[in-house]
């Protein structure tokens, strides 16, 4: 994949925090038309128990 090239430090930072993001937030913050801040939340999910727990309740109905 050829390297992508930008002409502001700024844009790269941006690009540069959505790169490999799945779940979560980029904030840009701007002040007198400015970027003057970008931050990154980044969000991990896992399969909640309940759910996995009400499959294995349901496997186990169906079987008797």
């Amino acid at each position: 994949m050829k390297p992508i090239s930008f002409p502001d430090e700024k844009i790269h930072r941006i690009w540069e925090a959505l790169k490999g993001l799945q779940y979560g937030t980029v904030l840009i913050t701007v002040h007198d038309s400015n970027i003057v801040q970008i931050e990154r939340t980044e969000k991990h999910r896992f399969p909640s128990e309940a759910s996995s727990l009400s499959k294995k309740h349901a496997s186990a109905a169906n079987k008797k």
